[in-house]
């Protein structure tokens, strides 16, 4: 949306810039909390006060100009798990941002600058899978085993798409059950869920317009109506 509004290659991000804002504005004003994965490390200047919490994508974990940006960041950030499936690189990352940093950025008025945080200890780890599931209770208990070795509190959010799915967007719900079910029994680590939904199920080709309204146009998603039953049902279970 805010590199390429128009999905036309046209690449309008100012228009694309003052569009998100306007949608996250209206958003926030419903009383809704926002959360968004920071791609670019100078977009946060522009969106920053409306998101609720972000996080860094399981191929950008690595980078040290997202760990820096993390660091300050004013709200909690979650690191998703690696491609491969490992936490290593995750833990890593909260573990940078925790600590202070200076780079070049831009300030509030869009001029380059030399950047100084103070430290965001609001990370947290986000499971993501792999080349196989890690949503499981053995997989959860073993990065809480590895988080402990390393000192870290940090809590834990379940993706219940990507490698968590198998790239399947209806598997989507297994996840989401298994996470509650632990949840139940106590584990208290487990803080919350992303689940990739839509107003319809499904997706479509990024280069085949018209668009349908309300469908995916990168990865499937489950549609309005799973989504509401699976919250509803995770409400009266917990």
């Amino acid at each position: 949306l805010i590199c390429d509004p128009k999905i036309d290659g046209s690449d309008e991000f100012t228009s694309g810039l003052v569009t998100a804002r306007a949608i996250m504005n209206h958003i926030a004003n419903m009383g809704l909390p926002i959360v968004t994965e920071f791609l670019d490390p100078l977009v946060p200047q522009y969106i920053g006060d409306l998101v609720t919490t972000g996080t860094i994508g399981a191929r950008t974990i690595e980078s040290q100009t997202h760990r820096q940006m993390a660091s300050g960041l004013s709200m909690p950030v979650g690191f998703k798990n690696g491609t491969s499936g490992s936490i290593d690189f995750a833990l890593d990352a909260i573990k940078a941002a925790e600590a202070n940093h200076t780079f070049i950025g831009i300030d509030h008025n869009g001029q380059s600058c030399l950047v100084s945080t103070s430290g965001n200890s609001d990370g947290y780890l986000i499971l993501r899978g792999g080349q196989v599931p890690n949503y499981d209770q053995y997989s959860v208990k073993e990065a809480i085993g590895l988080m402990d070795k390393r000192g870290s509190t940090s809590s834990i959010i379940v993706d219940c798409s990507h490698g968590n799915s198998v790239k399947d967007f209806r598997r989507q719900k297994d996840a989401f059950a298994s996470v509650i079910e632990q949840r139940i029994k106590g584990n208290k680590r487990l803080v919350g869920l992303m689940l990739e939904s839509n107003l319809f199920e499904g997706s479509q080709p990024s280069t085949v317009k018209p668009f349908k309204p309300g469908v995916s146009i990168t990865d499937g998603c489950i549609g309005f109506d799973e989504t509401e039953n699976l919250i509803v049902t995770a409400y009266g279970l917990l």
